[in-house]
């Protein structure tokens, strides 16, 4: 489970900014809080922000430094991290690598991993483990070709020869087998996931349903929650063999070489009930493509919900109220702030323009965070309700709304856009 996250000189963060995961002062909403190696944490967290404030720089740092662990034992030799983006308003910054840091819990065990790095090399990397009270330094790595170990010295200076300038050592070692960067490094495969947009989902990106009875009956409970009168789900999945002349033909990156390649085709048709004037019940079949957007989403959803639920897993969404009703957003939240439900733990992080959230019923002061952008500088900032002194019946959706956290478009009179 995320701890922390943090991160420099990426996009409009110059500055380092944390997002914490971990309980703040007051007991309030207790059980939107949990437990794990005493470390007590919080199962949602909710970003807000003007646009252009920074909101979507805290999930594109997020998926970049993701992306970087999954991919960093496919990058080639000269690869290119092309995901970082440096602090550009600034001659120094520019030119500095980024810098992006996770405390986390994954098999039980606490692990802070640090790396700095730009579009060509990796500078530095840290891997702590919390096997007592105190860090257990696995490896780090300075000027990009420096490495110290403390332990397992004969099993880890081999690796060092498999390693290159533009990859991260966290996946090297893992893929040659060495068992202490196992987890952290499953954690950054398995463990987190972010989503830019969940509203242009296709029948190809859901095939998990055709085989998958359980999911069915787990979606279909979601809609019928949603009070969307979807009585069943028939999917159809296909494979296909096609020579690869012929993909070429449309998908010129597919064929390099001879030989056949596999298309998957799936079709999903949703049944629907209708209630007639006179009582009696008719059934319609709809195309997926056919549905509006927010069934979509909630399709979407529901594959990453119903694991989150089984499973540890850190979920990152930008505005999880696009195609969403106001209460539809509120009941995803409160799933997962529901200990019967979220037994697993689970933890959802998402950025959002929903003023309608901001309720102290629904969230603790410590869940909300707001992002504010410099306009002389261009410096994005992040920081929490709770730095502020906020009375536990305060109505924050007001405040938010009156200025007194920041984090909102200040807008000209009408009359002066007239004027000009």
């Amino acid at each position: 489970m995320l701890i922390e996250f943090s991160v420099k000189n990426f996009m409009s963060f110059k500055d380092k900014v944390t997002l914490s995961m971990e309980k703040g002062n007051g007991e309030e909403n207790i059980n939107n809080t949990f437990n794990v190696n005493n470390n007590v944490l919080l199962k949602t967290a909710a970003i807000y922000g003007a646009n252009a404030s920074g909101k979507s720089n805290i999930l594109k740092a997020f998926t970049c430094a993701i992306l970087m662990v999954r991919s960093s034992n496919l990058l080639p030799i000269n690869g290119k991290f092309e995901l970082i983006k440096p602090f550009l308003f600034d001659s120094k910054s520019k030119n500095e690598p980024s810098e992006f840091e996770f405390i986390f819990i994954s098999n039980k065990i606490k692990y802070r991993y640090f790396f700095t790095a730009d579009t060509n090399k990796v500078y530095e990397e840290i891997l702590d483990a919390y096997y007592s009270q105190k860090p257990t330094n696995i490896f780090t790595r300075t000027n990009t070709n420096s490495y110290e170990f403390n332990n397992d010295k004969n099993k880890l200076e081999p690796i060092i020869s498999k390693n290159a300038e533009n990859k991260l050592f966290l996946a090297t070692a893992t893929n040659w087998n060495y068992e202490k960067t196992r987890d952290a490094y499953l954690w950054f495969s398995n463990g987190i996931d972010t989503f830019d947009s969940l509203e242009h989902i296709s029948e190809n990106d859901l095939k998990e349903y055709s085989n998958d009875n359980n999911l069915k009956k787990f979606a279909l409970k979601l809609l019928k929650e949603s009070d969307i009168l979807i009585k069943d789900i028939n999917v159809d999945y296909s494979e296909k063999e096609m020579d690869s002349t012929m993909v070429d033909m449309l998908i010129p990156p597919l064929a390099k070489s001879g030989g056949t390649i596999k298309m998957s085709n799936v079709k999903i048709e949703l049944n629907h009930e209708v209630i007639d004037k006179n009582n009696n019940k008719h059934y319609y079949t709809l195309n997926f493509n056919d549905e509006s957007s927010g069934t979509k989403v909630l399709f979407a959803l529901a594959p990453f919900l119903k694991k989150s639920f089984e499973s540890p897993k850190v979920i990152i969404i930008d505005e999880l109220e696009r195609s969403l009703h106001p209460a539809l957003v509120e009941f995803i939240i409160k799933l997962f702030n529901n200990k019967n439900i979220n037994k697993a733990n689970s933890q959802l992080i998402f950025m959002t323009h929903a003023g309608y959230l901001l309720n102290l019923d629904l969230f603790r002061r410590d869940q909300i965070w707001f992002t504010e952008k410099n306009a002389s500088t261009g410096i994005s900032d992040l920081y929490p309700l709770d730095s502020f002194s906020v009375r536990k019946d305060e109505n924050i959706e007001k405040g938010y709304r009156n200025g007194r956290y920041g984090a909102i478009p200040f807008i000209k009179d009408i009359d002066l856009w007239l004027d000009n």
